[in-house]
């Protein structure tokens, strides 16, 4: 019925998204998850989610801290928000968040299914055991806070939901999909994998039905005086007992993403070469297919760049996602790091893709394959293209953050005392 599709290890990071980066990935969400439905499907959309580095990837392509536990809250959040309005004509529903809004995911998927004819009640339960496995059969010493369910019309779902640990200032993020069988209590995860600690208690694994099996006939037999005495009994075997060493580490892997605590986006974050084919597919492909194809006023080689790297977000294969960090390159980030959100440019990021989407649905396609050749030059050219450092490209959006409407948590750009302008 069900897997653990993987796993995202962050730092814990407090704060709100300000409304002004809210609203814009609040559309800029809502247009890429169009833009993956039209090209490639319902079923390819949930995968994509499902995949902790396309969702990180995802995340940083909108602004967000591009390393931080927060991109979690936001993403989810964005999606709820913009895709409620489109659920009906989608077909796909998000239901929970954080808190609060974590404890009324079960009412919300009965009212799904009530309008789609669901069964909400079999969703609900659904919803339930995948938070309680991974919070109570599996205890990996992340307590979860946050639990996001996306459902489809056709039943399938995933799960992202999110634990934080207090003393060591992390988040860990796990991705559940539906799409294939199996069982929620005897061995649903592929693998578990994250940040050496020792041991942890793994009652889902496959290895642990005895135990299960044990736990039920204590309950059943002993009461609670019987379980009193068991703890003693295993108490004074564990003081005399040599310690246990860890489970096979020969389990299948599942995509783990381990990010760092450092706040600057740094060279050894970014994949240069993938950088490079951005950039040259920017500079190769932009006067054919946006300034003349778009005609969207206002276009220039800062904002063909960022949709550059849009474009890998809705096409890329799941290999191409091993740097989240290059995708803060598209919009910057809220905490100004990489650089400061550059609002025109996400402005007109949105107005493109917008009318791509709202032209495709129509019959009309030519802007989508325009987006999608742009990702297609920017893998041609990767292997062969040169350009500047990563440190140059951070240091030239800096330099040029005010004219492109530089914007974060601690206000507006200000003019650089030298800049030359730059055309978003």
């Amino acid at each position: 019925m069900t897997r653990r599709a993987g796993s995202a290890d962050m730092p814990l990071h407090g704060g709100r998204v300000p409304a002004w980066l809210g609203q814009r990935m609040t559309r800029l969400g809502a247009v890429i998850v169009q833009a993956i439905l039209l090209e490639y499907g319902r079923d390819e959309m949930l995968r994509r989610l499902a995949h902790p580095f396309w969702f990180q990837s995802f995340g940083a392509v909108m602004g967000m801290d591009w390393h931080s536990s927060g991109i979690t809250t936001s993403v989810l959040g964005a999606l709820k928000r913009g895709l409620a309005p489109l659920s009906g004509e989608l077909g796909i529903h998000v239901c929970g968040g954080r808190g609060r809004h974590s404890r009324a995911t079960p009412q919300e998927l009965l009212a799904v299914g009530e309008r789609t004819g669901l069964d909400g009640i079999a969703l609900a339960r659904s919803s339930r055991l995948v938070a309680k496995v991974d919070s109570a059969a599996v205890q990996d010493g992340f307590d979860l806070y946050l639990h996001g369910f996306i459902v489809a019309d056709d039943g399938r779902w995933v799960v992202v939901q999110q634990g934080m640990n207090g003393g060591r200032k992390e988040a860990r993020r796990y991705h559940w999909e539906s799409e294939a069988l199996g069982s929620f209590v005897d061995a649903p995860h592929a693998a578990i994998e994250g940040r050496g600690q020792g041991m942890i208690v793994n009652l889902a694994d496959t290895r642990a039905n005895a135990s299960r099996s044990a736990q039920l006939d204590l309950l059943g037999t002993e009461g609670p005086d019987g379980i009193v005495d068991q703890l003693r009994m295993l108490d004074r075997a564990g003081r005399s007992s040599p310690p246990v060493q860890d489970q096979d580490q020969d389990q299948a892997m599942l995509p783990h993403l381990v990010m760092p605590h450092h706040h600057e986006v740094r060279p050894e974050n970014v994949v240069e070469r993938r950088l490079h084919g951005a950039l040259a597919a920017a500079a190769d492909r932009g006067p054919a297919d946006f300034a003349e194809l778009l005609l969207v006023p206002g276009i220039g080689a800062r904002t063909v760049r960022a949709l550059a790297m849009i474009a890998e977000v809705v096409h890329g294969a799941p290999c191409r996602f091993t740097d989240p960090a290059r995708f803060s390159l598209a919009h910057g980030g809220k905490d100004r790091h990489p650089y400061p959100v550059p609002t025109k440019v996400y402005d007109r990021s949105i107005a493109v893709m917008k009318a791509a989407v709202v032209k495709a649905k129509l019959g009309q396609e030519e802007e989508l394959a325009a987006i999608r050749r742009l990702d297609q030059q920017a893998r041609m050219l990767e292997g062969r293209a040169t350009g500047p450092s990563v440190a140059a490209v951070l240091a030239d959006e800096r330099g040029n953050s005010h004219q492109y409407g530089g914007r974060s948590v601690f206000g507006w750009e200000p003019p650089a005392r030298s800049t030359a302008p730059g055309r978003a």
